[in-house]
């Protein structure tokens, strides 16, 4: 008998350990809820941005999946995408994000400046090049790389910003500036929002498509928001 008081006394303070803790959790939420009235919801999410330390705790919470979030930038010439692309690192560094970007570049560029040790290097016939310091790191190939290679390389970083490669099967930001531009929807796969162009806010001519996003093309706030309450999605490929 006294064996099964003491288990019912043990049961009973679980118990109230448990409704505790669940009012804790609701003032908490509660505490949140009164936070974010009045703030502005992100489109196409239930969800809010708190408060810098709260985008901390996501964040870290987060890390448990190691991939990087990944997501491509498409658009014709002229469609803003490195400026889009630089606004956009520029919000997710206010949530405390590393990020990382790769460019396409459809022509013979040289990163490199005649006269270097790494120019002579590569002149005189190196296959690649690396140069490293306390701060800075560059690798230059003699060769073509392909996205997911260069995603594997970037692991490390929480986002990773990709411009160009509209044939690649990531999540993508397409940019959309004149009507010519939305036949791009119809070759592209994964999109996951529409960065559009004054003009083009209105147009008939746009599809309805439930799950897509619609920003201007100004508000990388909303589209960086977008980055990171949907990051999982961003995340879900395989390198």
């Amino acid at each position: 008998m006294r064996r099964q008081a003491m288990k019912r006394r043990k049961n009973a303070s679980g118990c109230r350990t448990g409704i505790y803790r669940g009012r804790k959790r609701l003032e908490r939420v509660n505490r949140a809820d009164n936070h974010n009235r009045g703030r502005k919801f992100i489109p196409g999410t239930s969800h809010t941005v708190g408060s810098a330390e709260q985008s901390q705790e996501m964040l870290a919470a987060g890390r448990g999946n190691t991939r990087p979030a990944v997501c491509q930038i498409i658009g014709y010439k002229n469609s803003g995408k490195t400026t889009l692309i630089c606004e956009l690192i520029r919000q997710l560094r206010k949530k405390g994000c590393t990020v990382a970007v790769i460019k396409h570049d459809g022509h013979n560029f040289d990163m490199d400046h005649e006269g270097t040790d790494t120019w002579k290097q590569r002149q005189a016939g190196a296959s690649a090049v690396a140069i490293t310091s306390d701060a800075r790191t560059s690798v230059i190939q003699e060769r073509t790389s392909s996205l997911p290679g260069l995603l594997e390389a970037f692991a490390d970083y929480d986002y990773v910003l990709v411009e160009g490669f509209k044939q690649e099967q990531y999540p993508k930001i397409v940019l959309i500036r004149q009507a010519e531009d939305i036949a791009l929807l119809g070759e592209a796969s994964r999109i996951a929002a529409m960065a559009l162009w004054g003009p083009m806010q209105a147009s008939a001519c746009l599809p309805q498509a439930s799950g897509i996003g619609r920003f201007d093309i100004s508000d990388s706030a909303g589209m960086a928001n977008l980055l990171w309450q949907k990051r999982s999605y961003f995340q879900n490929f395989n390198i």
